[in-house]
């Protein structure tokens, strides 16, 4: 009895973030919010969802979706509103539109331009003439042996 007891409390363990006062009455609607709840980053956590988070911020930004679901408005549009009030830092998976695009773009572009560099550096060297095969000319020659008799 006390290993069922022991695995129920492991089992919901994550859930024990979100407080009795603020699950909803309808199971439909808390699905929606906990599902929402799981995309919506805790901003005091960083990167835990406010489903799992027992920060202060955390519970508000729950009682806020379960607020926005109550008075009708969809999953996108209760996430939109959210984004809009915290910006996009509180999605967990960021979008890949508008500024997060050159963000996503910007590495492996620098990869590719780094490694075209490089690429030609190497090839520059080898093509270039062997410094130590070329021997001294006659001026150098001269100027040698003048610093050598000194």
């Amino acid at each position: 009895m006390k290993r069922l007891i022991l695995a129920l409390l492991l089992a919901a363990a994550p859930a024990l973030a979100v407080t009795p006062d603020e699950v909803l009455d309808d199971p439909a609607l808390e699905a929606r919010a906990r599902e929402i709840s799981k995309e919506l980053r805790c901003l005091v956590c960083r990167n835990e969802n406010i489903d799992e988070s027992n920060a202060e911020l955390a519970s508000d930004l729950r009682v806020l979706v379960r607020e926005r679901l109550v008075e009708g408005d969809t999953d996108e549009q209760v996430v939109d509103y959210v984004v809009g009030r915290y910006g996009e830092y509180v999605l967990l998976k960021p979008t890949t539109t508008g500024a997060n695009l050159i963000l996503w773009i910007t590495g492996p572009a620098l990869l590719l331009i780094a490694g075209w560099v490089g690429f030609g550096y190497v090839r520059g060297r080898r093509k270039a003439p062997d410094a130590s095969a070329t021997g001294l000319n006659a001026e150098e020659e001269a100027r040698l042996k003048d610093l050598l008799e000194e």
